[in-house]
C-alpha cells in the first residue's frame, strides 16, 4: 500500500510534569531520541532518474520552479549555503550511501485526458507511464484537479507500481497543488492554517503559494521514497501509515519551532519571502526538517 503523507498545520501537546525530589527541570523535560527503525528492505541509492508527469495546467514558470528544486538536491554543490544539496546530503547517512537525483523525461497532460476528478487508479495509471529500474515517477496534479483523498487525509503519497510479468517495482510519488482547494492544510506555512494556532503565514519564496507548498510536500515524499521505497526501509509505526525521514518531523522548518510556529528561518530583505535553502539558478526554497540517523534528531538547516 502507498504511504500517505499529510502536511500538518498545527499540533496539540499536553505536557504533564511530575515534580519529584532530586530531579532538575532539565532532567524532567529531557527529550527522548526519535528512532526510525530500519526494516532491512531495499533503499534507492546511486543515480536515480526522476521522471515527471504534469497533469493539468502548469505554467512554464511553475514547472521550472519544481525542476530547479529537484536539480538543486544533487547537482548544486556550489550553491550558496545553506543549500538544498546540504539538506539532501542527510539521506547519505541512511544505509547504502548517496542518492543522486537526476531529472529524466517529462510528459505534459494539459488536456485533462482522465478528467478533473481522479481516483487512486488514475494516479497509478499515470505513474505507470515509466517503468525504469532505480527511478521515481512523480505525478503532479494542477490546482483544479481533485484527487481521491486529497485535502481530506493527505497532500500527496508515495508507493510503487509493478509491470505485469515483471517482479521489479518502480517507485512513484503523487503531489497535488492545493492553492485553491486546501492551502491551509497542504501549503502551510505559506497560508493561514485551517485550525490550531493562527500565526501569520510566511511569504512564499517563489511567489506562488501552491507551488511552494508542493515543494515542501515533494521534498517530504522524495526523502521518504529513497529511504523507504517499498514499505520495508526506514520508518516508525505501522507500514501502512509510517512516520518517515521527513514526515516524522512534520511542521519543523527552523530552530525554535513549536506547534503552529515553523521556527526561525531566513527572510529575503527585498521580497520579505521566507526560506532556509538556496538552490540552482538563484532559487530559494523552504525545506522541512529531516531525521538524522546519527544524531537521532530532526535536523534543520537554520
Amino acid at each position: 500500500m502507498p504511504s500517505n503523507y499529510k502536511t500538518a498545520t498545527a499540533f496539540s501537546a499536553v505536557l504533564t510534569l511530575l515534580l519529584l525530589p532530586l530531579l532538575t527541570v532539565g532532567e524532567l523535560v529531557q527529550e527522548q531520541p526519535l528512532v526510525l527503525k530500519y526494516h532491512n528492505g531495499q533503499l534507492l541509492k546511486g543515480r536515480i532518474t526522476v521522471n515527471l508527469i504534469w497533469y493539468g495546467t502548469f505554467t512554464p514558470i511553475q514547472r521550472s520552479i519544481i525542476v530547479d528544486f529537484i536539480n538543486s538536491l544533487s547537482r548544486a554543490p556550489n550553491a550558496e549555503l545553506p543549500s538544498t544539496a546540504t539538506w539532501w546530503k542527510t539521506t547519505e547517512k541512511y544505509k547504502g550511501g548517496s542518492s543522486a537525483l537526476v531529472v529524466g523525461n517529462q510528459i505534459l497532460h494539459p488536456a485533462y485526458t482522465l478528467g478533473k476528478s481522479l481516483k487512486g487508479k488514475h494516479v497509478l495509471a499515470l505513474a505507470s507511464k515509466f517503468n525504469q529500474l532505480n527511478s521515481i515517477t512523480v505525478v503532479l496534479t494542477a490546482k483544479d484537479v481533485a484527487v481521491e483523498g486529497f485535502c481530506m487525509s493527505r497532500c500527496g503519497t508515495h508507493g510503487s507500481t509493478r509491470n505485469v510479468g515483471n517482479a521489479a517495482r518502480t517507485a512513484y510519488i503523487w503531489v497535488g497543488n492545493s492553492e485553491t482547494q486546501c492551502p491551509g492544510q497542504c501549503a502551510w506555512p505559506f497560508h493561514q492554517p485551517i485550525y490550531g494556532p493562527q500565526t501569520p503565514p510566511l511569504v512564499a519564496p517563489n511567489g506562488d503559494v501552491g507551488i511552494d507548498g508542493m515543494i515542501i510536500n515533494l521534498a517530504t515524499l522524495l526523502a521518504g521514497t529513497v529511504t523507504n521505497p517499498f514499505n520495508n526501509g526506514y520508518f516508525q509505526g505501522p507500514p501502512t501509515a509510517p512516520l518517515e525521514a521527513v514526515s516524522a518531523c512534520t511542521g519543523v522548518f527552523g530552530s525554535g519551532s513549536y506547534p503552529g510556529y515553523p521556527g526561525r528561518v531566513l527572510v529575503d530583505k527585498v521580497t520579505g519571502a521566507s526560506y532556509n535553502a538556496h538552490g540552482v539558478n538563484g532559487r530559494k526554497y523552504l525545506v522541512p526538517a529531516m531525521w538524522d540517523p546519527q544524531s537521532l534528531t530532526c535536523k534543520t538547516l537554520v
